[in-house]
This record gives structure tokens, sequence and C-alpha cells, in this order.
């Protein structure tokens, strides 16, 4: 079996890599950074570098060469830019992608999708795979929602590849480029102070990246499921933002005080700051959606993947936290 690993170069894509060599399974790694690419070179793991909304012939054979499972895992997820990049990033890179996987009868194609596609600024419980938001707040929702329906649309085109969808909540652990640098860098240029909506007493689910992982294993292996078919994936322990974070800061032995913000505040700050990048073409230091994310409540029904992948997390929160704080120690990121 070779696996071909998107979005290889960071995050949840470069933990999959790092995973599958360690238990000899061969894999190819894709991804934009050259850098990163050849420091995955130095490792002897074939990295083929692409941008995978427009790839070549002889990138696409170099991708898939001896490959029988793809786990996409690139994306663009930040929570600003411009609809056309999310659209090629999330969208037409998925269409391609998979398109390519059903052609060559690829057995298991497991794309990372997001619960982002729920969240409409209000408070939600045990949420399942089922529900429809009656609005969708950003670009990044939105195009991940679209890719979805890419995914299945080539269900019944192409029968021979088993499609499974994957939307782990909250993703964190060593590689992460979104939420705990995003947390970090406020912090640090609030000078310890971190400003959080209800005090960070939002109650949600995470995920640490090892157990998403382990879930894209089991999408690969367990016989049978259905094509198409779509999991929640959580650490499945609903915790406080603020207990979370303060885990965290704590075994990294960093000076924080908490100072709860009212939310309707911090919404107008953020638009006012998102208008403005409207001009600067600059990242707000924070938007609507990620004020409104740590905000409201949101955790999500992880019923139908213990069902039937048999997802269990394989590291709880308490070692998730741990394992981040020693990686971002030993790479020098506090």
């Amino acid at each position: 079996m070779t696996i071909l690993v998107t979005g290889a170069t960071h995050g949840l894509g470069r933990n999959a890599v790092e995973y599958l060599q360690q238990h000899n399974t061969p894999v190819i790694a894709t991804g934009r950074d050259i850098e990163q690419g050849e420091k995955l070179r130095q490792l002897d793991v074939p990295f083929v570098q692409a941008d995978l909304s427009m790839i070549t012939p002889e990138q696409e054979d170099a991708l898939f060469d001896g490959v029988d499972t793809v786990w996409h895992c690139a994306a663009k997820s930040s929570p600003w830019g411009d609809y056309t990049d999310f659209f090629s990033a999330n969208v037409t890179a998925t269409r391609l992608l998979a398109t390519m996987a059903g052609e060559r009868k690829v057995k298991r194609f497991v794309h990372i999708s997001t619960p982002s596609i729920y969240f409409n600024y209000r408070h939600f419980r045990d949420i399942p795979e089922t529900f429809k938001s009656a609005k969708l707040v950003n670009h990044y929702a939105v195009t991940k929602l679209l890719a979805e329906r890419e995914i299945q649309r080539l269900v019944l085109q192409y029968p021979d590849t088993r499609f499974i969808i994957l939307r782990p909540r909250a993703l964190f652990g060593p590689q992460d480029r979104v939420l705990l640098p995003r947390i970090l860098s406020l912090l640090k240029k609030r000078r310890g102070v971190l400003p959080l909506p209800r005090g960070g007493e939002a109650l949600m689910d995470m995920t640490y990246v090892m157990n998403v992982v382990h879930a894209m294993e089991l999408a690969t292996h367990v016989e049978p499921l259905p094509s198409g078919a779509v999991y929640n994936i959580t650490n499945q322990q609903p915790v406080m933002l603020k207990q979370a974070v303060g885990q965290l800061l704590d075994m990294l032995n960093m000076q924080y005080r908490i100072k709860s913000v009212p939310y309707w505040l911090l919404s107008r700050v953020a638009g006012l700051m998102e208008r403005y990048s409207g001009y600067s073409h600059r990242e707000p230091a924070f938007t609507r959606y990620s004020m409104g994310a740590l905000n409201f409540d949101m955790t999500l029904d992880s019923s139908k993947a213990q069902r039937e992948l048999g997802y269990f997390p394989r590291y709880s929160m308490e070692q998730g936290l741990t394992l981040t704080a020693q990686w971002l120690k030993e790479n020098g990121e506090v």
C-alpha cells in the first residue's frame, strides 16, 4: 500500500507523513512549500512539489505512482483572504485530485473537511453530520462545503473508489499553524493578557492532530464503509476554552491572565479590522468569525464515527496538550 498525502509540508499532512514513515508505510508527499518539501526529502520521503489546482500530466504521474489511497489534507484554512484563492485551493484542487484518483481506480480517497460548515453564530451541542447551517459565515466554510459536494458528485461516477469525508474539529498539536499559534501571538501582543469573550467559558470540542491521523487510518482500512460517508472527528472530551488554553500555558510556564471582554465589543472591533484589511490587504489580528468561534458553545455528535469507523481517540486532551507543549518547546515556538 502506498498513500498519497496532500498538504504534507505543514499541519495535519506533515503529522500524517511522519506517522506513516514511522510505521514503514510507503508514502508520497505533496505540497507547495519547497523548503519544507526539501526537509521531507532529507527524511527519505518522496516529495512532489505541486499546486493541486493546476496539476501537470508529469506531476500527476509522479503523484499517483503506485498509489492506492489518498489522504487529502491540503486546504486554505485561513479565516481571511480572497474568495478566488479559497475556491482554487479548496474546490478546484479537490475536484481535480479526486477525479484523477477515480480515473486511476484508487481504492480509498479520504477527504479532510471541516465542522466550520455548521457554524452560524449560535450555541449548538452534539451536532450530527446531517446538520445544515442556515448561513455559511466565511469563504473557508463556503468552499469546503462546495468541495464536499464535488466529492459526493464523484461517488456514483467512480464506484471503484471509496470516498470518505472526515470533519475534525479545532485541530491542535505539532505543526499547527492555525489555532494555538494565533492564541500565542495574541498573548504576546497583549503582554500576557488574553482577551476572550465570556472569559473563555465557551464549551467546545477540540481534536489532537494524531487522533485525526488515527481516524484517517481507520477510514482507509475499515470494511465496509459506504462511499461518500461523512464523520465528525473530535477528542470526544468537550472542554471549556479557558481550561484547555490554561493547561497548555501552564505547561509552557507562561505567565498569563485571561480577561473577559464582551463579545459584542470584540465582534465590533473585528468588523472594523476586517474593513481596514479590505484596503490594506493584510490579514486582521482577529475576525468576526474567530471571535464567534471563541464565544459560542459548539460540540459535535461522534456516535456515527464510533459506530461505523470504530473511532475512539488514542490520545486524551491532557496527553495531547502535553505532547503539544513539548513540541512547542523543542522547536522554539514559545
